[in-house]
């Protein structure tokens, strides 16, 4: 990724992060809760571990299982997807699904509608941030989610 890509999207972030110091933003889950299984927005299984939340911003991990992925969605403010490891897939509408592997970033831009999710082989775990509002969709059609290329 390009150093002016890196930093332009370190920009997008919500200004209320800005600050003269460091700032720590403290994990909003219950400690006392376990991770999560997604149903009504995920096609197979996929695992949620929500480390912050507010009315603006959605923070956290997702473990897709192989072949389990999102429906068609997108978010009010975009989303940074950073796959922390296994391999999977990213696809906008009227678009083909794009490959990700451990330590890839993707961003979905505000409004967008997409999808993600893992790779038939592999489990895929990502952390991501989204902002602003998110619109689910429908489900991603095993049709389209056939439709991936390795490009």
């Amino acid at each position: 990724m390009h150093k002016s890509t890196v930093l332009a999207l370190l920009a997008l972030l919500p200004t209320s992060l800005a600050s003269v110091s460091s700032t720590i933003i403290r994990n909003s889950r219950d400690p006392e809760l376990n991770s999560t299984l997604g149903a009504d927005t995920f096609t197979n299984e996929a695992w949620i571990d929500v480390g912050y939340v507010d009315n603006a911003t959605w923070i956290g991990h997702v473990m897709f299982t192989p072949s389990a992925r999102t429906f068609w969605h997108r978010h009010e403010g975009g989303q940074l997807l950073k796959v922390v490891s296994g391999s999977g897939w990213v696809g906008d509408r009227g678009g083909k699904p794009r490959r990700l592997h451990t330590g890839d970033i993707a961003w979905c831009p505000p409004g967008i509608v997409h999808w993600h999710g893992a790779d038939e082989g592999s489990y895929m775990m990502h952390f991501a941030a989204a902002y602003g509002a998110t619109e689910w969709l429908e489900e991603v059609s095993a049709e389209e989610y056939a439709a991936k290329t390795d490009k």
